[in-house]
């Protein structure tokens, strides 16, 4: 798939959204929501989609006088749960809740069963964290070049989430394209157990969302080598960004947004984005997104589009690089 060839539709929805669509999706948006609103988190319960989906979800929910339900549909990094979404009626009824997943997808798997970007609208950014890199507090390593220069006759180990995810990618750039070491990869099902391999010594790095390791950092059972923001977090202060590791420029960010299936009519596309915008601004929804490490991310539907196309080609020439396939 050649993503610049694919990127235009979006652009155009959204122009359309912003005339308020056709005449028929201004009479759907008149009397919508009639009913409840399902979102479909495209992960399983428990992780940072579903725990971002069920917190908007819920006042959403009172915002449009109509109850949000939200649903898990995981499997196959995301895009079993966005098929279901993609094969939905463009009524604003079904939505989707998707990571970073969606734009690495995009180049990482050859058969979907969709196209993310034509079958898909962008509606809004929710939030985003950056990646870390932590190892067990026993490790000698004292920073992040430390343990580059220890690794680079023996090579070391990482766990991450799973293959394809973006902690994976970022390591597998960082440590064997960028550094030239031996890395090998120690894949999980899901960052929790990825985590407790080097808590438990079994594997030397973790490379994870920031919020899950952020626990074990404060208590002092993992030590934290860098941040991948392009600059340090508020919550973590001492620790310092890939970048000041001597990898300028380099980012990771996980991020939760939701979609609606194409063709949604661009009036419905405007309110649910208007609404979420808001919501991820209250002061107890800002306060609990920062919990998790996360930053708001309100913008507009275009601004939201704009972005995944930016992580959408980013990541192809990170999967590229690196040449990792999942089929």
């Amino acid at each position: 798939m050649h993503a610049k060839s694919r990127l235009p539709r979006w652009s155009g929805a959204l122009a359309a959204a912003a005339l308020m669509g056709c005449q028929t999706g201004v009479l759907q948006a008149q009397v919508w929501p009639a009913k409840p609103v399902r979102v479909v988190v495209a992960f399983a319960p428990g992780g940072l989609a579903d725990g971002i989906a069920r917190l908007v979800g819920q006042k959403l929910g009172d915002r449009l006088g109509q109850a949000v339900v939200v649903e898990n549909r995981g499997g196959a990094g995301g895009n079993i749960g966005a098929r279901q979404v993609v094969g939905a009626a463009p009524d604003g009824y079904t939505l989707l809740a998707h990571t970073a997943a969606s734009a690495i997808n995009v180049s990482l798997y050859k058969n979907s069963g969709f196209d993310f970007l034509n079958d898909l609208l962008p509606i809004a950014n929710t939030g985003s964290t950056p990646g870390l890199f932590a190892v067990h507090s026993s490790n000698p390593a004292t920073s992040l070049q430390d343990l580059i220069r220890r690794a680079k006759d023996k090579g070391l180990s990482y766990s991450t989430a799973g293959i394809g995810t973006s902690s994976h990618l970022a390591a597998e750039y960082l440590f064997n394209t960028l550094a030239g070491i031996k890395a090998t990869h120690v894949p999980y099902q899901g960052g929790a157990p990825a985590i407790t391999a080097v808590v438990s010594n079994q594997v030397e790095v973790v490379s994870a969302s920031m919020p899950p390791v952020a626990v074990f950092i404060k208590q002092g059972t993992l030590k934290a080598l860098a941040v991948s923001s392009l600059k340090r977090v508020d919550s973590l202060p001492a620790v310092p960004t890939v970048s000041e590791a001597g990898f300028a420029d380099f980012e990771e960010r996980s991020w939760v947004g939701f979609f609606a299936p194409a063709r949604t009519p661009g009036t419905i596309i405007n309110r649910l984005n208007t609404e979420i915008n808001q919501i991820v601004l209250l002061p107890d929804v800002k306060e609990r997104l920062a919990a998790q490490g996360m930053e708001p991310q309100a913008g507009s539907a275009a601004e939201f589009a704009a972005y995944v196309r930016k992580e959408v080609d980013m990541w192809a020439r990170i999967v590229k690089t690196v040449g990792v396939t999942v089929d």
